[in-house]
């Protein structure tokens, strides 16, 4: 039995088995290496976190973002040049073959509970059981589409997570829904890729960020009371980036609200010349009906102001963000899914990322409603992995200690 599995192979899974391994603990990890940011995110996409918030963790502090353009010559800044996605995918894929050479690329089809630990069966068909899981999965089982819209057929409609080729929409009409980053990314690079396309968003007006400028010379007062953070500049912004474990204390309906409402929709500064005069834009209208007609989607949409109009595409894609469910990881065994207890279908986790089943710890977006929005974003794959190592290495020690004296055990108990 492994001391711990880990279930995912991006920034946050790579940076806790960095983290582990560089601890002496006994791990496996499962998973296609950025698997979302490699096959779920548009080519072409730039990351809306700057160069020194793009993290994946290597214990030793040697191997970063900073370390790896120098190396492969790639031009990069903290702040003020964009990280393209296929820099960010290749920075994954060297930290893996440099530092997790072990990495299985095998998924995971079924997580039971035995006792002492879990049992993991792989899609080869192999068993391989662990005293402790971590599910590090990502966005990849939380895509949301609106109702309205998932009832059309996958020709017409889709998420904006199903597209990394943009070239076989060239010359189609394309509705793109939203109004966050990944709706603006994608609409630019729909355009730049010769669809003709129309982006509807509910807001009146899109939301893009400031340009940083890194030469900037920032007065102490400045610096203290917009601190510039790993989530963007703010005293609230670095609180929640800097001190996770400040807001895992926050009364759960505060927490709740702080992740719905903090970094609402808004695009990188560099996304604005891809669509401001190139897109059409649909703003302040939300969609209210969707049917097939003569081969293509009829869009009923309704204005802020009560008003409607229709628009007819060949294809629908909802850039419409990602709603956590316990209950869609249908990989965890129903019985395991019925012990998780949830808040608003994100698991309820400790101060150490454990969930309600012992032994069974989530990281990443599923662990945004107990740590905040930091756990949206690369940015936080830092903290994970070093909070989660210490309580993985405490409990290592304890079993060691219970298994070379069992009366640690029944005191403990």
């Amino acid at each position: 039995m492994v001391d711990v599995a880990i279930v995912g192979a991006g920034p946050y899974g790579l940076s806790i088995a960095a983290h582990l391994r560089r601890n002496g603990i006994a791990f496996r990890i499962f998973g296609r290496p950025m698997d979302s940011w490699l096959a779920h995110m548009p080519k072409g996409m730039m990351l809306k976190s700057d160069g020194f918030a793009s993290t994946i963790d290597d214990p030793d502090g040697t191997f970063n973002l900073r370390h790896f353009c120098a190396v492969r010559g790639i031009d990069y800044a903290d702040t003020g040049i964009p990280v393209r996605l296929d820099t960010f995918v290749a920075f994954g894929l060297a930290f893996k073959e440099q530092l997790l050479p072990e990495l299985e690329n095998k998924l995971v089809s079924e997580i039971d509970q035995i006792p002492n630990g879990f049992q993991l069966t792989l899609d080869d068909g192999e068993k391989v059981k662990a005293r402790r899981v971590v599910l590090a999965v990502g966005i990849t089982h939380f895509p949301y589409l609106p109702p309205i819209l998932a009832q059309l057929p996958e020709r017409f409609s889709s998420h904006s997570f199903q597209h990394s080729d943009l070239e076989p929409f060239r010359g189609r009409r394309v509705v793109v829904i939203g109004g966050g980053a990944s709706a603006i990314d994608i609409a630019g690079l729909l355009h730049e890729a010769g669809a003709q396309v129309h982006l509807v968003a509910r807001r009146s007006q899109l939301q893009f960020h400031n340009r940083p400028n890194p030469k900037q010379k920032r007065s102490l007062w400045k610096r203290i009371r917009h601190p510039q953070s790993g989530l963007g500049p703010g005293l609230r912004s670095w609180i929640f980036s800097e001190r996770p474990l400040w807001f895992h204390r926050f009364p759960k309906g505060v927490r709740l609200d702080i992740v719905r409402k903090h970094l609402g929709p808004s695009g990188g500064w560099f996304a604005r010349d891809m669509v401001m005069g190139k897109v059409s834009l649909v703003l302040g209208h939300t969609p209210e009906r969707a049917e097939i007609q003569s081969g293509q989607v009829r869009l009923q949409l309704q204005a802020n102001d009560g008003t409607q109009r229709d628009i007819t595409a060949e294809h629908i894609i909802s850039a419409t963000g990602y709603r956590v469910e316990v209950e869609r990881l249908k990989f965890l065994n129903r019985q395991l899914r019925s012990k998780l207890k949830t808040l608003e279908g994100s698991p309820v986790l400790s101060r150490d990322f454990e969930s309600s089943v012992p032994g069974l710890y989530f990281v990443g977006v599923a662990a945004a409603n107990s740590f905040g929005p930091l756990m949206r974003f690369a940015y936080g794959a830092r903290f994970a992995a070093r909070h989660i190592t210490k309580a993985l290495v405490k409990a290592s020690a304890y079993n060691k200690a219970s298994v070379t004296n069992p009366r640690v055990v029944r005191v403990a108990e």
